[in-house]
């Protein structure tokens, strides 16, 4: 089965999305690794993807969806893959299907922006071991430093309120019209991302059939 994930940053659809890798074997692909990969293995896409990334350019949709068709032809993509930030925005869908890359289902996780707001500006990170925090749902014994290793524990700069509010409006106005383009095609399942995370895990095995 090929699905796509899709979600507002925050929403937790990678999680998700690594939940169905484990359950299935199914390969979670993310463009980042991928066009990482492709430069490495020095394949013609990534050849080409190579140029536009030493020039800080962005890499052309067609570029990267000849990438994904080159990762998904891999031997541990035979029985499906898993989408998790691409496609990004409705052209980057129509590129897919015109390339001849089969998507079974959609699946959204869907959060409501006051929470998902709520829950990454309350989110801390230790700056010494990474180790991961939240004001309300998991607070630090000690206010601003680090259960384990006593390193500060801060906001970063992505989970500010501006920045989130910024990132969101950017996801419904680019990443959102997907929604209705594979609900189009009977494509879509919408899951209501719930407080706990194994909630969360069990509506989207549900959706999946897995």
């Amino acid at each position: 089965m090929n699905l796509i994930f899709l979600g507002a940053p925050g929403a937790g659809k990678g999680t998700q999305a690594e939940f169905v890798r484990e359950k299935t074997g199914i390969p979670a692909i993310s463009t980042g690794n991928m066009l990482r990969e492709a430069v490495r293995n020095k394949t013609s896409a990534g050849l080409a993807a190579k140029e536009y990334m030493d020039r800080g350019d962005l890499v052309p949709d067609e570029v990267v969806v000849g990438i994904l068709k080159d990762r998904i032809g891999e031997d541990d993509a035979g029985n499906g893959f898993i989408l998790d930030g691409f496609p990004r925005n409705v052209r980057q869908a129509e590129i897919l299907e015109e390339m001849g890359v089969d998507i079974d289902l959609v699946i959204e996780i869907h959060v409501p922006d006051e929470k998902i707001c709520a829950r990454m500006s309350g989110r801390r990170v230790c700056e010494k071991c990474g180790s991961s925090y939240h004001t309300e749902y998991k607070p630090a014994k000690i206010e601003g430093k680090c259960d384990l290793c006593g390193g500060d524990a801060v906001q970063r700069d992505d989970d500010k309120p501006e920045t989130v509010l910024s990132r969101l409006k950017t996801y419904h106005e680019k990443t959102a019209p997907l929604k209705d383009f594979y609900a189009g095609k009977g494509k879509l399942k919408t899951v209501e991302g719930q407080e706990l995370v194994d909630d969360t895990k069990r509506l989207t095995f549900e959706a999946i059939g897995c």
